[in-house]
């Protein structure tokens, strides 16, 4: 075994899972598909946008509160309080998880360029 083994062997594996379910997949001819969720798709990709551009100026803990508040409200049945809980509670995740125990080095806070 070399060191393509793994990547191969995964490959594998999972072209033939996905295989599996393409073939036992039931398509039903008179279904209608369901419309595109176009909140969501938004403010998840503006979500992603907001991590780059918040954390390149303000730092980590704020691009973590930024991404997780917008991308949350993309679900319809997410409140304006529960998009800010939910912010707050994976900011102070993110603070404990990446920046304490894993030491990323981006730091928590910065002010403007650089």
């Amino acid at each position: 075994m070399g060191p393509g083994f793994f990547p191969l062997a995964l490959g594998v594996i999972l072209s033939l899972t996905g295989a599996l379910i393409m073939l036992t997949a039931r398509a039903d001819a008179h279904a209608a598909a369901p419309a595109a969720e176009w909140r969501g798709w938004l403010c998840i990709s503006a979500g992603i946008v907001a991590f780059v551009v918040v954390g390149a100026t303000l730092g980590l803990l704020p691009a973590t509160f930024a991404t997780v508040f917008v991308s949350a409200l993309g679900d319809r049945q997410n409140s304006l309080r529960a998009a800010l809980i939910l912010a707050v509670s994976m900011s102070v995740v993110c603070l404990v998880v990446f920046w304490w125990l894993l030491q990323v080095q981006m730091p928590l806070f910065r002010w403007g360029q650089g």
